[in-house]
């Protein structure tokens, strides 16, 4: 098959993957229905027609040099890994500017453009020893450099730092050979140098291998001054003016003197042609595999960072904050910088989720947004890595490509939690940015799952009228050790004066908080004096608490009750959290 046919069919695939993944923009979504794909494409239209009409391309003009070609937001978070991405991008780009599309741009320029020439042959070099410095820095950084918060490294990371050194590393090994190739100097010199004679060829033949590094099996150092200065004379007249000396070629002509030894063997059409094949053919895997590989951030990440510049959630189009949030998956480039700075990330040590880990659970929401229908089993790891998120905004503040991330939680976490399945993290502090963000949640969604959270409670704890509860022994020891927990010895401390009750803006807020709340603070105490556990965690009191310590603030005894109410609660959700759990798997 010709080359140019491969290279249209790898071209068509790349164009095609991109337009494939672009679509994903729009149809995708975190199971809304609420807009179409033809809605988000034309919101998106008319989003950006009034940015490029408005004060904001000034903003975008700001992030575009300063975020998108000078990458400050990596130099502050980590200059090592901005050193390693400005090479590798740096390098790559002009080596596809100057040696791949170099016959068709180069000329355009130059108007002797000699791919053997200076500058060229030196910059080619120049611009891959960049790329391999920049893949050596990122193999540290990744592999080698001894980092406790490295994130785990994906499949993805090493095929992306394979195909970069399989692409450089072939096209050094190609263009050593050719430096080394005796029957390439032939046949130039047949067709640039026909008209001279025999002895004269052998002379420019010794030439070569003198200063160009040609490996003659005919002949033999060392040569005769005068053999030197005949085939100079003759390589100034036919080959000086398309041939700098190879040595400017400097990683090349060091690579072509290691395979002298065996530069015999290599010389030949056939070998010849299997680098240069290895090589072209690894370029072009490399083009149609971009779309489909982490590489694609090239395209998204600058999108994204322009968008998040403009874009505000209070004001903006919510079709276009969705079509966002779907860019932003492909966006990251999994380089872990949330990860390190997650504020939650130790927690994985303890608890084996790599969903608790921001760069891993974004790999988790593609599979989610893209619609592929998860099991329950799935849906619980996904859901309990997000509810450990404490919403503190560091890793939207330090991510390189200006994802924000924060958001990205919260609307998945809320796509999440109206389904069948009882979260209880709602009935927990976790729960509380979710209720500042109370405005931006449909009432009916807001409500629902902390309505199942409670039936999941009061469904597993029983009143007293109803037989105990069965308690697991390390939750009986939770609950009698005297000092610990809940503080049983505290207490008995109490004498009911009701100051907590008194106190208490929970209470206060109720017209009849007796029959409404099940147990007041000060009788809350007392049934844990009395070790009436299915009359306490059956009492809505448990969960209406606020945490405002008041009731702990003002009792003249020093009874813990706030302390006591957080222990109560874990042992409630552990328990029930642990059924849900057992349930759920008995229906797979």
């Amino acid at each position: 098959m010709p080359e140019s046919a491969l290279v249209y069919i790898s071209l068509a695939i790349c164009c095609a993957g991109i337009a494939y993944k672009v679509s994903t923009w729009f149809r995708h979504s975190f199971g809304s229905t609420k807009f179409t794909a033809f809605s988000r494409v034309c919101a998106a239209a008319k989003g950006m027609w009034q940015t490029l009409w408005s004060r904001q391309c000034l903003t975008i003009l700001k992030a575009f040099f300063l975020d998108v070609l000078f990458l400050a937001k990596l130099l502050r978070v980590s200059p090592l890994r901005w050193t390693a991405h400005f090479l590798i991008l740096g390098g790559f780009t002009m080596l596809l500017l100057m040696h791949a599309l170099g016959d068709y741009l180069n000329p355009l320029v130059f108007s002797n453009y000699y791919s053997t020439l200076n500058p060229f042959l030196f910059l080619r070099n120049f611009f891959a020893v960049l790329v391999l410095t920049g893949l050596g820095v990122a193999v540290f950084n990744r592999f080698i450099r001894n980092d406790p918060a490295r994130p785990p490294t994906s499949s993805m990371d090493v095929y992306t730092i394979a195909i970069f050194a399989a692409i450089m590393v072939s096209g050094m090994v190609l263009e050593s050979v050719k430096i080394t190739s005796v029957s390439v100097f032939r046949d130039m010199a047949g067709q640039y140098a026909a008209d001279e004679d025999e002895a004269s060829l052998k002379s420019l033949e010794a030439y070569w291998v003198e200063n160009y590094g040609v490996v003659s099996p005919r002949l033999a150092r060392p040569f005769s001054p005068e053999i030197l200065a005949k085939g100079k004379l003759v390589h100034s007249v036919n080959c000086e003016q398309c041939h700098s000396p190879a040595q400017w070629a400097f990683m090349d002509y060091a690579f072509s003197r290691l395979i002298t030894p065996v530069a015999v063997y290599l010389d030949g059409t056939a070998v010849r042609s299997t680098f240069h094949y290895l090589h072209f053919l690894i370029c072009l895997f490399g083009l149609a595999y971009l779309p489909f590989s982490k590489v694609f951030h090239i395209f998204a990440s600058p999108i994204c960072i322009l968008a998040n510049a403009v874009m505000d959630r209070a004001r903006s189009n919510p079709a276009n904050l969705m079509t966002l949030q779907i860019l932003e998956l492909d966006a990251c480039t999994h380089c872990g910088t949330c990860t390190r700075h997650c504020s939650m990330a130790f927690i994985n040590r303890i608890i084996p989720n790599v969903n608790i880990l921001p760069s891993e659970r974004l790999v988790s929401l593609k599979l989610l947004a893209g619609g592929r229908e998860l099991s329950v089993r799935d849906s619980l790891v996904i859901q309990d890595g997000l509810n450990l998120c404490t919403n503190c905004r560091q890793c939207t503040l330090v991510c390189p490509v200006g994802i924000n991330l924060q958001e990205l939680w919260f609307s998945v976490r809320e796509a999440l939690v109206v389904r069948e399945i009882p979260n209880l993290t709602m009935l927990s502090p976790l729960s509380i940015y979710r209720g500042m963000e109370k405005d931006h949640i449909e009432i009916t969604c807001y409500s629902k799952p902390i309505s199942q959270a409670l039936k999941a409670i009061a469904d597993e704890f029983h009143s007293m009228r109803e037989p105990k509860t069965a308690y697991t022994p390390e939750e009986e020891k939770v609950l009698d050790k005297a000092g610990t927990y809940l503080r049983q010895a505290a207490c008995a401390d109490c004498f009911g004066c009701m100051i907590c009750t008194n106190d208490c803006p929970v209470v206060r807020a109720y017209q009849h908080p007796g029959s409404e709340l099940g147990l007041l603070p000060h009788q809350l105490i007392h049934a844990v004096k009395l070790r009436l556990w299915d009359l306490v965690f059956s009492s809505r009191m448990l969960w209406e608490c606020t945490g405002c310590y008041k009731c702990q603030e003002y009792c003249p005894m020093n009874v813990p009750a706030t302390d006591l109410i957080f222990a109560l609660r874990n042992v409630a959700i552990s328990r029930t959290s642990r059924d849900i759990f057992k349930r759920t798997l008995e229906t797979l």
